[in-house]
């Protein structure tokens, strides 16, 4: 069996705050520290449901985040960004069997977490495609729908694992923490851990049909892709808005925002990826 994971940083536990996921900051060894232990759990998780090829993509930031030695083997590490489209599912294809999300966060202004965003907190406001606002979760489980693999578990903040049960019914997940407004309200890290690698294993001994797994919800399904996209992105700065919205095929909105229309997803990332 083999998995990938994709791994984030805002919704890790604890993290509250830019200075505690900015590299180079003295706060962030104690979270990139949790972060690994976290994906660390997921791949354990993974390895005792009997999945023997685990791929892990480091997607946070630089994409240097994750402390190598401290994974365990078997598991292979993607590190620093290849500019492909898929960006933080880099290398997923239709032989994995499961993707899995660790460490995910609300979309972009939500109040979930203090630290939501969808991918570029500096120069994105939101993206909407059709009318719905973007997450990270949604942007990347409808690449791994491309590729008709299935997202079986996410673990981040409270607002993202609700929105990840709106679009995939019967994904497994874990809550590690709740925003409010500035704060966040946290379960302890080893709890965060211990659970994490528990519904890991449950959900794909579920999604392989054992029968030892302990999951009585629906499986999780490869969700639907629209038939198109109607993409729209606001930016901070109209600077940003007016270089981007000379995208091919791409129209200047309002001074701050750009709209984008498509019938293919892959032609919506490659949009964002250029922009």
């Amino acid at each position: 069996m083999k998995v990938f994971i994709s791994a984030d940083i805002e919704g890790i536990t604890g993290t509250t705050v830019w200075d505690e996921v900015t590299r180079n900051h003295g706060d962030y060894p104690e979270f990139q520290a949790q972060m690994t232990r976290e994906v660390s759990a997921a791949c354990l998780g993974a390895m005792e449901a009997g999945v023997d090829r685990i791929l892990v993509k480091d997607a946070h930031s630089t994409a240097r985040n994750l402390i190598a030695k401290d994974l365990p083997e078997p598991v292979k590490l993607i590190r620093g960004w290849s500019r492909h489209p898929y960006m933080m599912m880099q290398e997923l294809d239709g032989s994995f069997d499961a993707a899995l999300f660790i460490g995910y966060h609300a979309h972009a202004s939500a109040g979930g977490n203090p630290l939501a965003h969808t991918m570029d907190s500096s120069r994105y406001s939101w993206i909407t495609f059709n009318g719905e606002t973007v997450s990270e979760f949604m942007l990347n489980a409808y690449t791994a729908a491309m590729e008709n693999v299935p997202v079986v578990f996410i673990s981040g903040d409270l607002e993202i694992c609700r929105h990840a049960s709106r679009l995939i019914p019967g994904i497994s997940s874990v809550a590690v923490k709740q925003g409010k407004g500035g704060s966040t309200i946290n379960i302890h890290p080893e709890t965060a851990c211990r659970e994490i690698k528990k519904k890991v294993k449950q959900s794909l001994l579920s999604l392989s049909g054992q029968s030892d797994a302990t999951r009585t919800d629906p499986k999780p399904v490869v969700p639907k892709l629209p038939d198109h996209f109607d993409v729209e992105v606001s930016f901070f700065d109209c600077k940003d808005a007016y270089r981007a919205s000379f995208y091919p095929s791409a129209t200047l909105l309002s001074p701050k925002k750009i709209g984008f229309k498509t019938r293919s997803y892959m032609e919506a990332l490659r949009l964002l990826l250029f922009i």
